[in-house]
């Protein structure tokens, strides 16, 4: 009996601890407020009265995207902004087009992890581990059908390295994964990161990070 009580014990411990924690994010800061009505985000968007609620809530049309651009890539999302029925459902999508050598350039999720497969055409696709892994990078060469994961947070990208077009659509675990595209982080932040800071974190001359600066970052997303 002795026993038994301390395994209800213990499952009872597990559970709390397991229960015991803040819910991710889905923004990227939330910041709190001594009165409500002067709130204007929440962790999530209010829902609609449940009685008005329509089938179209639940739908959306997603056209090919036009990669006709400096990347070779166009990214179509599909998140709660787009589709408002997605709103705590813990989900989302999106529709990577690419033209011939088209890239999806190094970016992160910071929210959500990333299961990706190829509708058409073939890409070079990885991603990097974080410091404590030594930075490995993983990759793959994907073909129509084939399925790679993304984890949560870590940098990765996707190459066209077909003739042809490709299309790909990518599931992730989160109804606002977010993006952060890495070149356009660290060269086209609002404002600008100081020139001392990038030219010590890359080890190079001032001219470069300047050069790198002026560039016409271009966003896909």
């Amino acid at each position: 009996m002795k026993i038994l009580y301390l395994l209800v014990s213990i499952l009872a411990l597990a559970s709390s601890i397991a229960f015991a924690y803040d819910p991710s994010p889905l923004q990227d800061f939330c910041v709190a407020i001594k009165d409500p009505k002067d709130g204007v985000f929440v962790n999530g968007k209010f829902c609609k009265d449940p009685a008005l609620v329509k089938a179209k809530d639940f739908f959306k049309h997603v056209e090919a995207g036009n990669a006709s651009n400096a990347l070779g890539s166009q990214v179509t999302p599909v998140t709660v902004d787009q589709l408002f029925g997605l709103n705590t459902l813990g989900i989302s999508l999106a529709r990577v087009d690419f033209a011939p050598k088209g890239l999806n350039p190094p970016h992160i999720h910071p929210r959500g992890t990333e299961i990706l497969i190829v509708l058409e055409g073939t890409l070079y696709v990885g991603f990097v581990t974080s410091n404590q892994d030594n930075n490995r990078l993983f990759t793959k060469v994907l073909n129509k059908g084939d399925v790679f994961v993304f984890p949560i947070g870590l940098i990765h990208f996707q190459l066209n390295v077909g003739y042809g077009n490709a299309v790909a659509i990518a599931g992730l675990s989160s109804q606002n994964p977010g993006v952060i595209t890495v070149a356009n982080a660290l060269f086209k932040s609002n404002p600008l990161i100081s020139d001392e800071v990038l030219t010590k974190a890359f080890q190079v001359d001032k001219s470069i990070i300047d050069y790198l600066q002026k560039q016409s970052w271009y966003d896909n997303n």
